[in-house]
């Protein structure tokens, strides 16, 4: 028996649903265990922490670091234990568990790849913000993007004092300029095939089950790009009767008066709400 009665509420939700749409946010990679700072900051970064005073992964991937060896040793580190590397707590495997046999899709602004590492299907997710699992040309020269593992590991094994040996490098390709990572952090980020194919296949979902029986499901969604996911779940909430928008976000889940009614929010960690579903 479910202890919470929201917790009860919200698969009840599941169950009842023609298709559930899943908006994630970083909320839900941090349940899961990827936290940048504390312990799992400094038993990887320690040593760029004193040299250079921060005190987070964050920061340190917007740090001005004064050659590309030592940009790169860090990204590299960064990359190889945020993207290649499984999340301490099995928070996206439940989630998987409550909706593998619904009609379900999932737009996130998380780049960590959780989702399918996790065993959700590659056609079901839109990755909105990038991957860190991908380079792009810095410039950019071309909309192409690469996948960037092979390079990562080498990095990361070959790194010395803190720098990446000058001839690991990545360049692009096409024009011979330096690689970057395909993040959306400034007007240069390509959106390649894949990203406007899964654009448009999160468009078809949404156009199918809008006037279904639709779970809205927001998890971990802060408000650095609301315009991406809580917005736009709102409004489908709102323009849809028999839409249900539910929302897990510790100390941060909230909804508009108009869609109240056909609200569920539940102020707790993620994990505990979904192991509390599960059990």
């Amino acid at each position: 028996m479910l202890r919470d009665s929201k917790a009860a509420r919200l698969a009840d939700a599941i169950a009842r649903a023609d298709a559930v749409l899943i908006g994630a946010g970083a909320g839900l990679s941090v349940s899961a265990g990827f936290v940048y700072d504390g312990k799992r900051f400094h038993d990887n970064f320690h040593d760029f922490e004193q040299k250079y005073g921060f005190h987070d992964m964050y920061s340190g991937g917007f740090y001005p670091y004064p050659t590309p060896e030592e940009y790169w040793a860090y990204w590299s580190r960064f990359v190889f234990l945020n993207r290649y590397c499984k999340a301490p707590k099995p928070v996206y495997e439940k989630l998987l568990s409550l909706v593998k046999d619904k009609e379900y899709f999932v737009i996130t602004t998380n780049v960590d790849h959780c989702f399918q590492k996790a065993g959700f299907e590659k056609k079901r997710l839109f990755y909105t913000q990038g991957d860190y699992g991908l380079f792009q040309c810095s410039v950019p020269c071309h909309d192409q993007t690469y996948s960037n593992e092979e390079a990562i590991c080498r990095m990361l094994s070959e790194q010395r004092e803190m720098k990446a040996p000058s001839g690991s490098l990545p360049r692009c390709p096409k024009c011979g300029a330096p690689m970057s990572m395909n993040l959306r952090a400034d007007d240069t980020f390509v959106e390649d095939k894949g990203w406007h194919e899964a654009c448009l296949r999160y468009e078809s979902f949404v156009g199918k089950y809008k006037n279904s029986r639709l779970l809205l499901l927001e998890l971990g969604v802060g408000w650095n790009t609301p315009g991406i996911i809580k917005y736009p779940f709102w409004r489908l909430a709102a323009q849809n009767e028999t839409a249900v928008y539910a929302c897990i976000n510790d100390g941060e889940a909230v909804c508009p008066p108009q869609i109240a009614n056909r609200s569920i929010l539940l102020n707790a960690d993620i994990g505990a709400v979904l192991t509390d579903m599960i059990t």
